[in-house]
């Protein structure tokens, strides 16, 4: 390209000039425009105004979209609601169904109910949930479920003595119906340390039915035992549900009368754990007197024991062994049973003295 000649490729017609002239000097369709004073002006008291960023006056901000936080929280119900499921099914169900019974304790008793408690829901235990569709899901653990009234002063006692009284008639139904040991077939010192060692007949009882049980001298009628090579109670609660009451008896004594329910969750033991519970119910009538040392022989801090009655289901049928033998899957066809009977209706008194030997009676319900 020589000096003083247009480059090659730069050539523009007279037309073309001439457009050009005017759109410099009318201006294109989309060029920027300078804003007018008065745009000026109010970008300018905006910019002013506090909190405000200042902002372009051809600025534009696109809103956030709003985050759905609904669906998390559903999302998180639906896993909770899983988990729960996964861990208690059974308690799950009886939600959903309104079947809450199981779980709602009762109140103490302190005077005989009226009717049999209400049948629940019809759930098989486990070694996890033993009382499980029974009852005694309501009921309070051991000695909890004894109930002991207010003392007052009867005959010879005051009412501090009788406060005693009542707390040691309890110990004796804890001791002979909850101890870890005598459960285990231990001889139940203890509860017999509280018996009157002048009441003769008694201690004949005792010293034979243990060495020699028979109809007439089984040491169940006052104490709760299983053989371990054979039974196993599951876990470590037993459920119980009774009162003691009292009243003044002969000669000025403080006759005091136990009626309890002892619910006894078991399993065979050599089950390891997946074997069929089995629920043994025992239900004890007793009255105890506790006489006036100056007119009856005895020894402080002990009772004489007017009589005794016992209901019991589950515990296993035929010639008395000292031990109850709870029936597991087939033995429960060997049982046979004279009478059924509901083992969680106290509605009313046992019916006869077992002290003479009883029936076998199969349960309505365990």
């Amino acid at each position: 390209m020589g000096a003083g000649t247009e480059p090659e490729g730069w050539s523009m017609s007279d037309e073309e000039w001439e457009r050009f002239l005017r759109e410099s000097m009318a201006g294109t369709a989309d060029a920027p425009r300078e804003p007018s004073a008065r745009a000026r002006d109010v970008a300018k008291r905006l910019r002013a105004e506090p909190g405000r960023d200042a902002e372009g006056w051809r600025s534009y901000t696109p809103a956030r979209p709003k985050r759905r936080r609904g669906w998390y929280v559903v999302g998180l119900l639906a896993a909770l609601v899983l988990l729960a499921v996964a861990l208690a099914p059974g308690r799950m169900v009886d939600l959903v169904t309104g079947d809450d019974s199981d779980s709602t304790p009762l109140a103490s008793e302190t005077a005989r109910p009226t009717q049999a408690p209400p049948t629940g829901s019809a759930q098989r235990p486990t070694e996890k949930e033993p009382f499980r569709g029974s009852p005694a899901a309501r009921w309070a653990n051991g000695a909890a479920g004894i109930t002991v009234p207010k003392a007052r002063a009867v005959g010879w006692m005051s009412a501090a003595e009788v406060e005693r009284a009542l707390a040691r008639s309890r110990d004796f139904l804890v001791s002979s119906g909850l101890d870890r040991g005598v459960l285990r077939g231990e001889r139940p010192e203890k509860a017999m340390a509280l018996i009157n060692p002048h009441q003769k007949d008694v201690q004949v009882f005792l010293k034979t039915a243990f060495r020699a049980p028979s109809e007439k001298n089984d040491p169940l009628y006052l104490f709760s035992r299983f053989r371990p090579s054979r039974t196993q109670v599951v876990g470590d609660i037993v459920k119980t549900r009774g009162r003691l009451s009292y009243r003044e008896g002969e000669r000025g004594a403080l006759q005091v009368t136990a009626d309890v329910t002892f619910v006894y969750p078991t399993t065979h033991a050599d089950a390891g754990g997946d074997g069929e519970i089995v629920r043994t119910v025992v239900r004890r009538e007793l009255i105890l007197s506790w006489d006036d040392p100056d007119k009856v022989i005895t020894e402080p801090g002990t009772f004489s024991i007017v009589s005794h009655k016992y209901d019991m289901t589950n515990g296993g049928c035929g010639a008395p062994t000292g031990y109850f033998t709870p029936p597991y899957g087939t033995d429960r066809r060997a049982d046979v049973a004279d009478t059924e009977i509901d083992p969680y209706d106290r509605s009313a008194p046992i019916a006869r003295d077992k002290t003479s030997g009883g029936e076998c009676k199969k349960a309505t319900r365990s």
